[in-house]
């Protein structure tokens, strides 16, 4: 056995580096087609809006009005005192108002926000009723 030839004879390298260059490509096709085939990447764009409201209490009524922030796409915020929703039909920006008639007296009055897809959700803004 020749030593000197034992170092220069670098022949099997390459089918080596082919296979781990196969490996890695077969690898990162399959998690790329698996994110599309699950939908993993829409839910991360259903981030819920900014936005400011305020809540101005009459006797039997609240008036709920969007004071600041985002504009938000119709049919995707409502608003709940826990007995009873009322959705907003139109978008909503600045200085638009809803009421929701006979609220529950002390209960909690919450600005919700839904995803089109319907997978999330937040309560944008709340407050306490007299």
């Amino acid at each position: 056995m020749q030593l000197k030839n034992l170092f220069t004879d670098d022949s099997a390298v390459s089918p080596v580096i082919g296979v781990i260059l196969m490996v890695a490509i077969t690898v990162i096709l399959a998690a790329v087609i698996g994110t599309f085939v699950l939908n993993l990447g829409q839910s991360v764009q259903q981030t819920a809006p900014q936005a400011s409201f305020d809540f101005d209490y009459n006797s039997s009524d609240v008036t709920v009005t969007h004071s600041a922030g985002d504009t938000i796409s119709s049919g995707s915020v409502s608003i709940s005192d826990g007995t009873q929703n009322e959705s907003w039909t139109t978008p909503i920006s600045a200085g638009d108002s809803k009421v929701l008639t006979d609220y529950e007296p002390e209960s909690t009055v919450r600005v919700i926000w839904t995803s089109t897809n319907g997978e999330t959700s937040a309560t944008i803004s709340q407050s306490t009723a007299p």
